[in-house]
């Protein structure tokens, strides 16, 4: 295989697909500014805006003055994309010689795997980040799961948060294995929601499973609650190309993704801070 049969637009093509199959935590990001770093830098300005307040006007008085007109707070986030990772590696003439056919399809595809193992990674740990549910570590049971999730889902709507229009939480395996017990032995109607293995729904709330929840130092997992407008994520560059390295008797590829995010809405993302017996 020459140098000139690797064509970097397909191999760029292939990783992104790739990457968008294997993204768990991605899934449930807000990418809207993608474009604006894209063409415009490095970083992007997110703006926010208060609620303005909602005063009663007596009828009685409905011809009198109002109050002055008040200036509603704002507030903006700066993301800044900083995060880099790369890959690069050969495969020798005498190799691909000796292989069988798909070696670099297979290459593609561990690659694309791996990048987006460590975007994933990277918005998982935000949820040490984010507002905490308990101010410890609770230890979850088959007997309390389905509690430990209503807590969760009772305080995003405390902070006015829909959560019939879009709530997602990725949880681990082993979260995940309690939570079904829990939920076949209650859900005696409805376990055709069960029947999708890792990706469910627990009322309007769709459950996602990942191996990439975060953990503390002391074993405690972060489980993220959120809408997606809570977390912003920026992948505005991936870059792939193909070179034949010197003193050598292979072909290489080499390859990396800018990328990065950020909590911007505080309130629609809980913390589960949970830990097991």
């Amino acid at each position: 295989m020459a140098y000139e049969n690797f064509i970097p637009s397909v191999w760029s093509e292939a990783i992104n697909r790739g990457l968008e199959r294997a993204c768990v935590f991605v899934q449930d990001c807000n990418r809207q500014y993608e474009g604006d770093v894209s063409e415009m830098g490095d970083s992007v300005h997110i703006l926010g805006v208060g609620k303005p307040t909602i005063r009663t006007l007596d009828r009685a008085n409905a011809s009198g003055n109002i109050e002055s007109a008040e200036e509603v707070a704002d507030s903006s986030v700066i993301l800044n994309v900083n995060q880099i990772r790369y890959f690069n590696y050969k495969v020798g003439d005498i190799d691909k010689a000796q292989a069988v056919g798909g070696l670099m399809d297979a290459l593609s595809e561990e690659t694309s795997e791996g990048i987006a193992n460590a975007m994933d990674k990277f918005v998982a740990d935000l949820g040490k980040e984010a507002p905490k549910l308990y101010s410890e570590a609770t230890t979850v049971t088959k007997d309390n799961v389905l509690d430990i999730l209503d807590d969760a889902i009772e305080k995003l709507q405390e902070n006015d948060v829909n959560v019939s229009a879009g709530v997602s939480v990725t949880i681990s395996p082993k979260f995940y294995k309690l939570f079904k017990k829990a939920y076949i032995s209650a859900d005696t109607d409805n376990s055709d929601f069960l029947k999708n293995g890792i990706v469910t729904r627990y009322g309007s709330v769709l459950i996602r499973m990942s191996n990439n929840v975060a953990k503390n130092d002391d074993g405690s997992e972060c489980i993220m609650i959120r809408t997606k407008r809570a977390v912003a994520f920026v992948n505005p560059l991936t870059h792939t190309e193909a070179y034949r390295p010197e003193n050598s008797f292979a072909d290489a590829v080499k390859g990396f993704v800018l990328f990065d995010g950020k909590i911007v809405r505080p309130e629609e993302i809980i913390n589960i801070n949970v830990k097991y017996a």
